[in-house]
């Protein structure tokens, strides 16, 4: 077995038992092609049990994320049918390790075009102890992609590149963003990800689902909260925590 391969079946272990592992960038000198080529194996593992690939999301995609990341491209991962809960549908956190959830604009592809536009919640979920890695090791743990909710389709209204967005939990406002923080308009999210998923093979196919990234900062999800995110001209995108 390749470092590839182990890195892999690692962080593949780490998401199945929802057991954090130590950051390993430093022991194995990953470096962002190879942090891809794991992403695609880890993926790989997933597809293996029975996963279908049905669209990807974009991170990094504020300023401010790539300015802390110390880089000036956005990352990308991919986005499985097991991955999406219904639209105020319910998240187990012994699912998962230290999840939370941010709002999005979501994108559904059709003929290599935005053909709907959805508010959306992703929900991340690090594989890494602390919620704490580098820009690599992010990126071959799929970039933390763990969930999302997606809400009602419609067509994509003018003016969508400054939309107001809030973050609610238990009806109080957490977070109050904008969707200029996705890339200073979130339908520039299309090329972006036509672009670098595409230089690994990865085509957003007819019916594609591409989460354009985040508008706020993530927030922690705990027991029993009910989170909801709204998008203006958009509308709302819920979530419940079990107990």
């Amino acid at each position: 077995m390749n470092s590839t391969d182990q890195i892999a079946v690692r962080l593949d272990a780490a998401a199945t038992s929802r057991t954090a592992v130590p950051q390993f960038a430093a022991e194995t000198g990953l470096d962002v092609p190879t942090a891809y080529r794991v992403q695609e194996a880890v993926v790989a593992h997933r597809t293996g049990r029975g996963e279908r690939l049905v669209g990807v999301k974009l991170g990094l995609t504020s300023r401010a994320k790539m300015a802390q990341m110390g880089v000036d491209e956005v990352i990308w991962g991919r986005l499985t049918d097991a991955m999406r809960l219904p639209d105020g549908g319910t998240l187990s956190l012994a699912d998962h390790i230290h999840p939370k959830a941010e709002p999005e604009v979501a994108f559904l592809v059709e003929g290599g075009a935005i053909a709907a536009v959805a508010p959306a919640l992703e929900v991340i979920d690090s594989r890494y102890v602390d919620f704490r890695f580098t820009l690599p090791e992010v990126i071959a743990d799929n970039t933390s992609a763990s969930g999302y909710v997606v809400g009602a389709w419609q067509p994509v209204p003018d003016g969508i590149d400054n939309l107001g967005v809030l973050l609610e939990v238990d009806g109080r406002t957490v977070q109050v963003g904008s969707t200029a923080a996705i890339l200073g308009d979130p339908r520039r999210a299309l090329p972006e990800a036509v672009r670098l998923a595409g230089a690994s093979g990865v085509d957003l196919t007819d019916g594609a689902v591409l989460l354009a990234g985040a508008a706020t900062a993530a927030v922690p999800l705990r027991a029993g909260a009910h989170v909801r995110a709204t998008v203006e001209k958009l509308g709302t995108v819920s979530l419940r925590v079990a107990p």
